[in-house]
C-alpha cells in the first residue's frame, strides 16, 4: 500500500505537475494570444474607425454641398445676400466645417460667412479654387488639411455659381486619434482585468482552466468579434445591426451598447440626409433629384412591359409678380397652396402610382402610368387648370394666378427621360403662349417654334447696337381743332435677312426673355433726345412724346429714377414726356402701382393707361390708380358705328374719365365717322391711320414746320 501510495503520490504529483505545467502553458499561450488579439483588435478597430470617420466626413461634406446648392439657388438667383449669408453661417458653425464659400459662375467670391466679406467679388486664389470654380457637378478635392466639396448652383439648366464646403481633416484626424486612444485604453483595461482572472486560475485544475477559457471566449472574444463584424457591416453601408442579448455592465458591455447607439445614430443621420436630399424643403414633395431617379426607373419598367407613361409639366402663371409685390414669404405661401391643390388633384385623378414632385421654383411635374394614360393625363390637366385657376388668399389678399401645363407621353413623344422632360417644358411654354391657365399637348412642330423663338431672342440681343431697331412716331391730334399735339413712340425692327419683324412678335419675345428691361431705357432716352430737338407747334408749345413702358420695367421699381435721369441728361421738359402703361400692368396690386405712379408724377411726367377696357378691371380702378389719361382700346373704336354696346361703353368711359379730370385718347381711328362720333362725345385726343400713319423723326419736323 505504501509503495502504491508512494507511486500514486508520485503519479499525483506528476499529474498535478503536468497539470500545472499544462495550465501554465495554457496561461502563457492565452496571455500571448490575448496580447496579440488586443493588437489585432486595436489595429482592426483603428482601420474601421479611420474608414468610418473618412466615410462620414466625405458623405457629410457632399451632403452639405448638395444641400447648400439646392438651398442657395433661389437666394443667389435673386441676389439675396442676406439669405445667402445666413445659410453660409449656419453651415459654417457645424462641426469639422472649416469654411463655406459661395461664388458666382466666374469663380468670384460672393459670401464666406463673415459680416464684411472682405474678398467679395475677388477670384478665389487657393490651390483648390480652379477645380471648384469649373465644377459642373459635385467635385471633391483634398489637401493635407482640408477636404473641399464643390457643387454648382443651378437654376434649371443654367449654372449661376457654386458653393464650396471645406471639411477640416486635421480636426477629423484628431477625433480619430482620440477614438483610437479611447478604444486602446478600453482594451487595455479589459486585458488587465482578465489577466487577474487568469493568474488566479494558476492554482486551479484543468477543469477550471477549461471554464476560464470558455469564459474568456464568451466574455471577450465574442463581443470583440461582434464589434469588428459590426464595424465591417457599417463600413459596407448596412446599419441594421442586431446586438446580442447581454446584460453586462462592464466596459465591454458598455462598449457594445455604445457601438449599438452609434450605429443607430449613423443610421438615423443617413435617413435624414437621404430625406433632405430627396425631399423639397418647402412643400414636402419629392424634389427634382428624386423625381429624376424615379423617372428613370419607371421608364425602364415601362420599356420592359410595353406600358405608356404620361408626364404633366405645370408652371405657375405670373408667380414672379407675387414675389416682387408681396415678398418671398407670400410667394412661399402661394407655392404651398398650389402644392396642396395639385396633390389633391393628383389623388383624385392621377391614380395610385402617380408621382408628384416640385421640379424647382414654381414648376411641378406629375408622372402617371395607370389605365388609359392619354385620357388620364387630359382629365388631370383639366382638373388642374380648373382648381388652380381659382383665387388664392395670401396675406389677406385674393390672387388670381392660374397655371400653364404641358402634357407629353412616353413612348409617343420621347424615348428617354431628358427628352420627355424637355418636351413637357416646351408644351408648357406653348400653353403660356396660348394665354396661360390652360394645357397643351406636345407636338413635334413645337420644337421648331421654340427654335425660332430662341433664334429671334439671340438676334434681338444685339439689334439695337447693329442699328436694326429704329423709332417711328404715331401723331396724336386734338379732336376740337385737329391739331397735332403729340406723338406716340413706336419701335420697328428691320432685320437684314428676316426682313420687317412685327412689333407684336419681337416685343413679346423681349418681354418674356427680359430684354425689354435693356431695350426700354434705350428707347426712352432716344425718344427724349430726338423730341428735344423738334421745333414748337402752331400754338407755340412743343409736342409731347408718349413712350410705352413694359410691366417688367414698372415692377422693377427703378422706373422713376430712370425717367428723372433721362430728363436731366437730355434736357426735355418733364411736361412733354408721357408714359403709357397697360391696364393689366397696374391692376392686381393698386397700392404698389399707386406708389410707383406717385413717384413718376413727382418728376413732372404724365402717365396714361393704355389699352383701357381690355383688362376687365372696371372704371373703379381709375379712382385708385392716379393716371392723367386713358387710351380707349382700338377694339372698341373699330365697331362703334355698328355695335351699340361698344358705342355706349366708349361714351361711358369718356364721361367717367372727364368726371375724374382724366384726359381721354382714342386710338385706332381708321374712318372719319369714328372720329366724328368720338369728337361729338368729347374725346380729347385721337390717333389712327385715318389721321396719319407712323412717321420718322424727320417727317415729324416737316409736319411741324408746314403747320399741318
Amino acid at each position: 500500500m505504501s509503495r502504491l501510495g508512494s507511486g500514486m503520490q508520485a503519479r499525483f504529483v506528476l499529474a498535478m505537475g503536468g497539470a500545472m505545467l499544462v495550465v501554465v502553458a495554457i496561461v502563457a499561450v492565452v496571455l500571448g494570444r490575448q496580447a496579440t488579439m488586443q493588437d489585432e483588435v486595436q489595429h482592426l478597430s483603428g482601420t474601421v474607425i479611420h474608414d468610418l470617420f473618412d466615410r462620414s466626413v466625405r458623405s457629410r461634406g457632399e451632403a452639405l454641398a448638395r444641400e447648400l446648392s439646392d438651398a442657395l439657388a433661389n437666394p443667389l438667383y435673386y441676389n439675396d445676400l442676406e439669405q445667402v449669408g445666413a445659410l453660409v453661417r449656419n453651415t459654417s458653425r457645424q462641426q469639422v466645417v472649416r469654411y463655406v464659400l459661395v461664388f458666382d459662375d466666374q469663380g468670384r467670391l460672393i459670401h464666406d460667412g463673415t459680416v464684411d466679406v472682405l474678398e467679395f467679388g475677388q477670384p478665389m486664389t487657393d490651390p483648390l479654387a480652379a477645380g471648384a470654380a469649373g465644377a459642373r457637378e459635385l467635385v471633391v478635392q483634398a489637401s493635407p488639411k482640408v477636404l473641399d466639396n464643390a457643387m454648382p448652383i443651378m437654376i434649371g439648366n443654367q449654372r449661376i455659381g457654386g458653393v464650396r464646403v471645406g471639411m477640416a481633416l486635421d480636426d477629423v484626424q484628431a477625433m480619430e486619434r482620440q477614438a483610437n486612444q479611447t478604444l486602446g485604453d478600453r482594451l487595455q483595461q479589459v486585458g488587465k482585468r482578465h489577466l487577474g482572472w487568469l493568474l488566479l486560475m494558476l492554482g486551479l485544475l484543468i477543469g477550471i482552466g477549461a471554464v476560464v477559457i470558455i469564459y474568456v471566449q464568451r466574455t471577450l472574444v465574442t463581443p470583440i468579434r461582434w464589434l469588428a463584424g459590426a464595424a465591417r457591416q457599417i463600413e459596407a453601408g448596412d446599419y441594421t445591426l442586431r446586438m446580442p442579448e447581454s446584460r453586462r455592465q462592464d466596459e465591454v458591455g458598455e462598449l457594445m451598447r455604445a457601438f449599438d447607439r452609434m450605429s443607430q445614430a449613423i443610421a438615423r443621420h443617413d435617413r435624414e440626409v437621404r430625406h433632405m436630399a430627396y425631399t423639397d424643403a418647402l412643400t414636402g414633395l419629392t424634389n427634382r433629384l428624386a423625381f429624376r431617379e424615379a423617372l428613370d426607373h419607371r421608364l425602364m419598367a415601362a420599356r420592359a412591359s410595353g406600358h405608356r407613361l404620361g408626364l404633366l409639366f405645370a408652371d405657375m402663371d405670373d408667380f414672379k409678380r407675387v414675389n416682387d409685390t408681396l415678398g418671398h414669404e407670400a410667394g412661399d405661401e402661394a407655392l404651398l397652396q398650389f402644392a396642396q391643390r395639385i396633390s389633391a388633384a393628383v389623388a383624385q385623378a392621377g391614380g395610385d402610382e402617380a408621382l408628384l414632385a416640385r421640379f424647382g421654383g414654381d414648376e411641378f411635374v406629375i408622372l402617371i402610368g395607370e389605365g388609359d394614360v392619354a385620357a388620364g393625363a387630359r382629365e388631370l390637366a383639366e382638373i388642374l387648370v380648373r382648381e388652380l385657376g381659382k383665387p388664392l388668399v395670401v396675406q389677406g389678399r385674393e390672387l388670381f394666378l392660374g397655371t400653364s401645363i404641358g402634357v407629353t407621353l412616353f413612348p409617343d413623344d420621347a424615348a428617354d427621360a431628358t427628352t420627355l422632360l424637355k418636351n413637357g417644358d416646351i408644351a408648357m411654354y406653348q400653353a403660356k403662349m396660348a394665354g396661360k391657365n390652360c394645357y397643351r399637348y406636345y407636338s413635334r412642330a413645337m420644337d421648331h417654334a421654340v427654335e425660332r423663338r430662341v433664334h429671334m431672342e439671340q438676334e434681338l440681343r444685339g439689334a439695337w447696337e447693329r442699328g436694326e431697331l429704329r423709332l417711328a412716331y404715331q401723331p396724336i391730334f386734338r379732336t376740337r381743332d385737329r391739331r397735332m399735339v403729340g406723338v406716340e413712340v413706336l419701335l420697328r425692327w428691320q432685320h437684314p435677312t428676316l426682313g420687317t419683324i412685327p412689333p407684336s412678335v419681337f416685343i413679346e419675345v423681349a418681354e418674356q426673355s427680359g430684354l425689354i428691361e435693356v431695350i426700354g431705357p434705350k428707347v426712352l432716352r432716344a425718344a427724349c433726345t430726338e423730341a428735344v430737338q423738334w421745333p414748337a407747334g402752331v400754338d407755340g408749345e412743343g409736342l409731347f412724346v408718349s413712350v410705352n413702358v413694359s410691366p417688367r420695367q414698372l415692377r422693377g421699381g427703378e422706373l422713376p429714377t430712370l425717367v428723372a435721369d433721362c430728363l436731366r441728361d437730355t434736357g426735355l421738359p418733364a411736361s412733354r414726356l408721357h408714359l403709357e402703361l397697360t391696364e393689366t400692368a397696374v391692376i392686381g396690386d393698386e397700392m404698389l402701382a399707386a406708389a410707383l405712379l406717385d413717384k413718376l408724377h413727382r418728376t413732372g411726367v404724365k402717365v396714361w393707361l393704355d389699352d383701357f377696357g381690355t383688362g376687365f378691371s372696371g372704371l373703379s380702378h381709375l379712382r385708385q390708380v392716379p393716371v392723367d389719361g386713358v387710351k380707349i382700346d382700338k377694339s372698341f373704336v373699330a365697331d362703334m358705328q355698328r355695335d351699340p354696346d361698344d358705342l355706349a361703353l366708349t361714351t361711358a368711359i369718356i364721361a367717367m374719365a372727364h368726371a375724374l379730370g382724366i384726359t381721354v385718347v382714342a386710338e385706332g381711328i381708321e374712318q372719319e365717322v369714328q372720329f366724328d362720333l368720338l369728337a361729338q362725345r368729347g374725346c380729347d385726343l385721337a390717333q389712327g391711320y385715318w389721321l396719319s400713319h407712323p412717321v420718322s423723326a424727320t417727317e415729324v419736323v416737316e409736319l411741324l414746320e408746314s403747320g399741318r
